[in-house]
C-alpha cells in the first residue's frame, strides 16, 4: 500500500497526514501529488468523495513552506472555487495543515454574500494563500486588498462549474492578472468538451490524470428510481424517513421557491427541517450546515447550491425530490453520500414527465436503475415503461427543454383539441368533430 511518505510529502506534512487521521493516499491523491510536486500542470478528474481537496492542498502547503518566506507576505498561491461553502471547507483543510509547517502559512477565505470589508481587514499585511470565489477576488483586488502578481500556483477546483457560462468571464478577469509562468491543477470530477478546450490551450504539457470509479466504489452508492405522482412526493418523503429510520437527509429541489415550500411542509409535519439556498445570508447558511452536520436537523432542502464542494461525513442519503437539470449534476448531487469509503443511498423520484429525462441521465452515466413504486403511493398514471421506450438520439426528448430542464406538464393546444375532439366524439359517435378539430390542430401547429 502506498503512503505518504512515498509520494515525496515532506516529514511536517507526512505528520499531518497521521494526525489528521488520513491513513493512507486515494487513487488521485496517489496519481496527483507526486506531480503536482515536481511542478507539473495537471488534469485531474475523479468522482466525487475521493479526496481531490488533499490531492492539491499537500503539493500547495509544501511549496509554500519549502519556498522564501519574505517578511511582508506575498500571495503565491491561489485557489479558485465555485461557492462559497467549497471556499470556507477548502480554506479549513488548509488551516489545518498550517500549524504542522515550519513556519504557519495565513490562509484568506473571499467569497461574496457578505460584507467585504471584515475580508479586506483580514487580508491586511499580506496572505499567502487565497481561496476564493472568482467575483469576489476580483472586487477584493479593485479594492486593492489583494495582489496577484506573485502567483506561482493556480488551482481550478471544480473546474467544470468555473468555465461555465456564469463564471467564464469572471475566471478571464483573473487569469489576466496572474503571471503567464505559473503552475496550473485543474480539479474536477468530470471535464465536458468546452472544458477540455480551456485545458488543452492553457495548460503546458499536462499530467492527465482519470481516476475511473471501480465497481467497488459504483457498489458504495445505492442508486433507486422510485415512480410516483408529483402531489405525492412530499408525503412519501415523510414515509421514506419513518420507514428507513434515516438520520440525516439531503433533499434536492429545482427552485429556491420549493426549497422553503418542501422544507416548510415537512415542519409541519412533525420531521426536523431547514431550506438550503442563495436567497439566505451566508451567516444563516453556515448556521444551517452546521446544525445539519451536527444532526441537529434531519432534512435539509437544497438546490443545486448544495451540489458541490459540501463535505457531510458520514451523510446516509441523498433524495433527487426534482431531477436535476444534467447528468453531470446528478454526479455531485448523489457524491454528497457514499464518500471516504462510506456507504451511502441516493434516491430519485421519477413523475410521468420526467422518465425521459431520467433515461438521459441513465444513458449519460452507462448504467440502469430499475425503476419501483411503494406500496400506498403508486401513480394515478403509470409512466410510460423505460424499456419500452425507443433509444434517445442526440436531441431532447420530447417534453424536455433543450437545455437539460424539465417542461411544464400543461397540454399544448393541439393536446385540448384532441381531448375535445375525443369527447365529442364519445358523445355524438360522428367522425365530422374529429376531423374539423384535428384541421384545426393541424392549422395551429405552431403555437403548441
Amino acid at each position: 500500500m502506498s503512503t505518504f511518505a512515498s509520494l515525496g510529502l515532506s516529514p511536517a506534512l507526512q505528520r499531518a497526514a497521521e494526525t489528521l487521521g488520513f491513513e493512507a493516499p486515494t487513487p488521485i491523491q496517489m496519481a496527483a501529488i507526486g506531480p503536482a510536486l515536481a511542478g507539473r500542470d495537471l488534469q485531474a478528474s475523479a468522482e466525487t468523495g475521493s479526496g481531490k481537496t488533499v490531492a492539491y492542498a499537500f503539493p500547495l502547503m509544501q511549496q509554500i513552506d519549502t519556498g522564501p518566506r519574505p517578511a511582508l507576505r506575498r500571495t503565491r498561491a491561489l485557489v479558485l472555487v465555485p461557492t462559497r461553502e467549497l471556499a470556507v471547507q477548502v480554506g479549513e483543510t488548509l488551516r489545518q495543515l498550517s500549524p504542522f509547517l515550519s513556519e504557519p502559512v495565513k490562509v484568506s477565505v473571499l467569497y461574496g454574500g457578505v460584507s467585504i470589508n471584515p475580508q479586506l481587514m483580514a487580508l491586511r499585511g499580506g496572505t499567502e494563500v487565497v481561496v476564493a470565489t472568482p467575483g469576489r477576488l476580483l472586487d477584493v483586488v479593485e479594492h486593492n486588498g489583494v495582489k496577484l502578481s506573485d502567483v506561482s500556483l493556480l488551482v481550478l477546483d471544480e473546474a467544470d462549474r468555473l468555465l461555465d457560462a456564469g463564471f467564464a468571464e469572471e475566471v478571464q478577469a483573473v487569469l489576466a492578472l496572474l503571471p503567464a509562468r505559473r503552475q496550473t491543477l485543474l480539479f474536477s470530477a468530470t471535464f465536458p468538451e468546452r472544458v477540455q478546450q480551456w485545458a488543452t490551450g492553457r495548460l503546458q504539457a499536462p499530467v492527465r490524470i482519470e481516476v475511473a470509479a471501480t465497481p467497488m466504489d459504483q457498489a458504495r452508492i445505492e442508486e433507486r428510481a422510485i415512480r410516483v405522482d408529483e402531489a405525492r412526493r412530499t408525503p412519501l418523503l415523510r414515509h421514506l424517513i419513518e420507514q428507513g429510520g434515516w438520520s440525516r437527509v439531503l433533499v434536492f429541489v429545482a427552485t429556491r421557491y420549493a426549497c422553503d415550500h418542501v422544507a416548510d411542509k415537512l415542519r409541519r409535519a412533525g420531521v426536523a427541517a431547514e431550506a438550503f439556498h442563495g436567497d439566505a445570508s451566508q451567516g444563516a447558511r453556515m448556521r444551517t450546515l452546521s446544525e445539519f452536520k451536527a444532526g441537529q436537523i434531519k432534512v435539509l432542502v437544497a438546490t443545486d447550491l448544495g451540489a458541490r464542494g459540501i463535505d457531510i461525513l458520514r451523510l446516509p442519503v441523498v433524495v433527487n425530490y426534482d431531477l436535476p437539470r444534467s447528468a453531470v449534476d446528478y454526479v455531485h448531487r448523489i457524491g454528497r453520500t457514499g464518500r471516504a469509503g462510506e456507504s451511502g443511498l441516493a434516491v430519485s423520484f421519477i413523475g410521468e414527465a420526467g422518465e425521459a429525462h431520467f433515461r438521459l441521465i441513465e444513458k449519460r452515466q452507462g448504467r440502469r436503475v430499475a425503476r419501483e413504486t411503494v406500496q400506498g403511493f403508486e401513480p394515478a398514471v403509470a409512466a410510460s415503461s423505460a424499456d419500452s421506450m425507443p433509444e434517445e438520439s442526440g436531441d431532447a426528448p420530447k417534453g424536455l427543454d433543450p437545455n437539460g430542464g424539465i417542461k411544464g406538464r400543461r397540454p399544448s393546444k393541439k393536446d385540448k383539441l384532441r381531448a375535445a375532439a375525443a369527447a365529442a366524439d364519445g358523445a355524438s359517435g360522428s367522425t365530422g368533430a374529429t376531423g374539423g378539430a384535428m384541421n384545426a390542430g393541424k392549422r395551429r401547429s405552431g403555437d403548441s
